[in-house]
Formats: structure tokens, C-alpha cells, sequence
């Protein structure tokens, strides 16, 4: 079964009053893109989460986003990142000089300004937060790929409903496109008579040789074959399982060269009105594509 790239997930865990909860969301994307955003004091944790990650996705965009709080976090240590600070109050210095206003810059003031202040855990708590956090993430991540499915799912029941569609029109085509040739050569013949009445000399074989030749243009014959062949492959894919967005994208192209090819080829009013139905059809097909993986 297909999957979407578009869901969302969401896990928790708790214990000895820690309590962590994950998020995890996925748009569309012509790769795999891991967004992660954690408490700074855990950033050492990001490389395990993407790790986590990719182990179950192969495309899309996808925001982590992982929320730790403590039962007492009164007993938090929290430091100052005193580099950011100063980085902080010497931009301040140099504003308050560029507007000429007093540089009544106070420590209350810096500390207020992002991630100055760190509230983080004691060194070396990454390694036992992990399991809790592996809990959360595991659920949400479930979630959200339950939820890629589920929308897989009717993108799947849609894409096959608009591929028979196609092999509908498709099969329509092929009764009509014998008859082409054949009333292409007629109205050649027709012409040619009025062209060449009264000439003298004319080789009517040749002539008719030459009809023959570019009736044999408006033949469509290869090209019907080779749309029933993607239609096959088009309905295996759809059953498979894992990353098949890009190679259902690339049969739509050899789709669309087809049915291009028997637009230009078939010089038929009724086949040109069921092209451009087709290329409809195949039009939304694209579009829902783009949200598989």
C-alpha cells in the first residue's frame, strides 16, 4: 500500500517525574527533510531522533518537536550562556550609539532576550533521559506513519479509480483508431483526384503508394500498447510497498508523451476530444502524486 507524506503524530512518556512528549508532523517533499527542535540542554539527542527517523521514512518534510518537563523544576540547574549574553549586550551597545538614546542596558534586560538563560539537566542526564524519550518518540512516530497510510490509502483508491478512467478512454481509442488510417487515406484520395484531373501521365499506382504511405502516419497502434503497458505497471506500483512516489511521477511523463504522440499522430476529431479528456485525468493524477512517497 501507498503511503502520504502528510500526517501527524503524537507520543508521550512518563516517569520519576520526568514527563516527555513528542510531536511529529510531515508535508510533502521531493526528499527526506528532518526538522528537530528540542531543549537546548538535550541537543545531544538530535542525531538519535533523526536516526530514529529515517529508519521509517524515505520522503517528506518532517518537524520533531520534543517537550521535556521535570515534576520539581525548582531543582533544575540553570546557567547563564554568557558568550550569547555578551554577544547580546555589545549589539545593544552598538543600537543605542547608531539612535543616539542612552545605553541603560541592564543584566534583566539581557537575560530576558533568547536562549540567554539554560535550564537544563545535570551533565551526562542525556543518556538516562533517553529510553523515556525513545517511548514517546516511538509512539509518535508510529502515529504519524498510521496516519501516512490511512491517507495513502484513499489516495491509492483515487489514483486507480482515475487510472481506469484512463483505460477506459484508452480502449474507446483503440475500437476508433482503425478506422483512421483508413478515412485519412479516403479524403487523400479525394483531394488528390480534384488536384490532378486532367493531368496527363500520372503514375496512379505511385500515387496511391504515396497515399498509403502517409495514412500509415496516423497509425497509433505502438503507442496504445505502450499506455496499456504503464497502466499495468501503474496498478502494480500502487500495491507495493515502501518509496514509490517518483517512479509513479515518472510513468505519468511517459503517460503524457503517449497520449501527446496520439494526439499528434491520430489527426482524428473524436480521438482529439478523448486526448484531451485523458490528459485531464492524467492532469489530476499528477497533482495527487506529489504527495506520495
Amino acid at each position: 500500500m501507498i503511503a502520504s507524506m502528510t500526517g501527524y503524530g503524537r507520543g508521550q512518556a512518563a516517569e520519576a517525574g520526568t514527563a516527555v512528549v513528542v510531536e511529529a508532523r510531515s508535508v510533502n517533499s521531493r526528499f527526506l527533510d528532518i526538522n528537530i527542535r528540542l531543549p537546548r540542554a538535550y541537543l545531544a539527542l538530535e542525531d538519535a531522533i533523526r536516526s530514529e527517523v529515517k529508519k521509517r521514512f524515505a520522503r517528506g518534510h518532517i518537524d520533531v518537536f520534543v517537550s521535556i518537563s521535570e515534576e520539581n523544576p525548582e531543582k533544575q540547574p540553570i546557567s547563564v550562556d554568557k558568550g550569547r549574553a555578551m554577544a547580546y549586550y555589545n549589539a545593544l551597545k552598538e543600537l543605542a550609539q547608531i539612535l543616539g538614546v542612552p545605553e541603560d542596558i541592564t543584566a534583566a534586560q539581557v537575560l530576558t532576550l533568547p536562549d540567554v538563560l539554560i535550564v537544563g539537566s545535570p551533565a551526562g542526564r542525556e543518556d538516562t533521559l533517553w529510553p523515556l524519550l525513545y517511548r514517546a518518540l516511538d509512539e509518535a512516530l508510529g502515529a504519524l506513519e498510521a496516519a501516512r497510510l490511512a491517507e495513502g490509502a484513499r489516495l491509492q483508491g483515487d489514483l486507480k479509480e482515475r487510472a481506469r478512467t484512463v483505460e477506459q478512454y484508452i480502449e474507446a481509442i483503440g475500437r476508433r483508431a482503425p478506422q483512421v488510417p483508413v478515412e485519412y487515406a479516403a479524403r487523400l484520395r479525394e483531394k488528390m483526384a480534384r488536384l490532378v484531373q486532367g493531368i496527363e501521365g500520372l503514375d496512379s499506382h505511385r500515387l496511391e503508394m504515396e497515399v498509403a504511405l502517409l495514412a500509415e502516419r496516423c497509425d497509433i497502434h505502438e503507442e496504445l500498447v505502450r499506455l496499456g503497458s504503464h497502466l499495468e505497471e501503474w496498478r502494480a506500483l500502487l500495491e507495493a510497498r515502501g518509496a514509490v512516489g517518483r517512479r509513479l511521477d515518472f510513468l505519468l511523463q511517459e503517460m503524457f508523451r503517449e497520449i501527446n504522440t496520439i494526439g499528434a499522430k491520430a489527426n482524428d476529431l473524436e480521438i482529439s476530444r478523448m486526448v484531451i479528456a485523458v490528459k485531464g485525468e492524467l492532469e489530476k493524477m499528477k497533482e495527487q502524486v506529489q504527495n506520495v512517497e
